[in-house]
């Protein structure tokens, strides 16, 4: 019962390029993180076995996780083609003009000529300009309208110039996503969503409608996330303290997140937990030597709570907001 993902453990997109099935999230609040970090764990990640990382220019560290790629690159363990890096279009950059000089920023700092996946972050926009959160004299962000058929646009120019394989979006509900599926003269479909999933907010309707689409989804917090008030739900109990995900560890002498993050692949969910620990970094990668069985996956699902652990509360005053609640 041991079922293989093939093409080592990736999926195909609907452009004929694959993704791997697990990555490494990247995100690490600058303020707190030591400089050189991201770059330590990225080449210990590769080290271990992934190939997948998932960055973005408002992380402040994609000069380290470029550097680290390229040193792995130059000491022979991976080619460029091994790797798969995904970037993320910011808010403030939603205007076309201003897209692929994004792109090109993350591209300069990373030192790579092409990134695999480049996806549109959020669906709403802040004032353009290089502050990423700008905000007014009274401390309120500032919002600006967006036209996500333009900034789309935009983004196919980007991948017929050759600076990324695969165009993608996240956080985008249906709605949005229909919007840019209906746009006149579409080149390139979105081939991913990146949303937040995990067993206690499982998507049952977008994962339904994304497959439909072709649209492979990308689980941010697979595993939960820290605590950290400014931009989590701390009412969501810890996944990882979940019984039935401890129970079913026990069986397969694994633990609750090991479980969790291969409940997602096991869907065909791709999963990048986000990790700064050489030791989780390699604990989360051993999840392709078991798989649950169907009553197993069922019960898991039966845990959703539909609740979310990322509350991105800057856009608490937008009048989409909650803009992904909505299926």
């Amino acid at each position: 019962h041991d079922i293989k993902i093939n093409y080592s453990h990736t999926v195909p997109l609907s452009d004929g390029n694959r993704i791997p099935l697990l990555g490494l999230g990247t995100y690490a609040d600058p303020r707190s993180t030591a400089k050189g970090t991201a770059l330590e764990c990225v080449k210990n990640a590769i080290d271990v076995g992934y190939r997948h990382f998932d960055g973005a220019l408002v992380y402040f560290n994609e000069h380290e996780v470029g550097q680290a790629i390229r040193e792995k690159i130059a000491d022979g363990t991976v080619k460029r083609e091994d790797i798969f890096y995904c970037g993320k279009l910011w808010s403030t950059f939603q205007p076309p003009e201003m897209v692929r000089p994004a792109l090109e920023s993350t591209l300069k700092a990373l030192k790579l000529d092409y990134v695999d996946l480049y996806i549109v972050e959020l669906p709403m926009a802040f004032k353009p300009g290089n502050d990423f959160y700008p905000r007014d004299e009274n401390g309120k962000y500032i919002y600006h309208h967006t036209d996500l058929c333009a900034t789309w646009e935009a983004m196919e120019a980007c991948k017929d110039a050759g600076l990324v394989k695969s165009l993608g979006v996240s956080n985008f509900n249906r709605r949005q996503l229909e919007l840019l599926f209906n746009k006149p003269g579409l080149k390139h479909k979105p081939v991913s969503n990146q949303i937040e999933c995990h067993p206690y907010f499982t998507q049952p309707k977008l994962l339904e409608y994304c497959r439909q689409k072709d649209i492979v989804v990308v689980g941010y917090s697979p595993i939960g996330t820290s605590r950290d008030p400014s931009w989590v739900n701390l009412k969501c109990p810890p996944l990882l303290e979940d019984e039935v995900l401890v129970s079913i560890g026990k069986k397969y002498s694994k633990s609750s997140a090991q479980v969790a993050l291969r409940f997602n692949v096991q869907r065909g969910v791709v999963v990048i937990p986000k990790s700064f620990s050489p030791q989780r970094i390699h604990h989360n990668y051993q999840i392709f030597d078991f798989s649950l069985t169907e009553e197993e996956m069922k019960s898991i699902e039966m845990l959703n709570k539909n609740i979310r652990f990322v509350q991105l509360l800057m856009w608490a005053d937008h009048p989409e907001y909650p803009f992904h609640d909505e299926y």
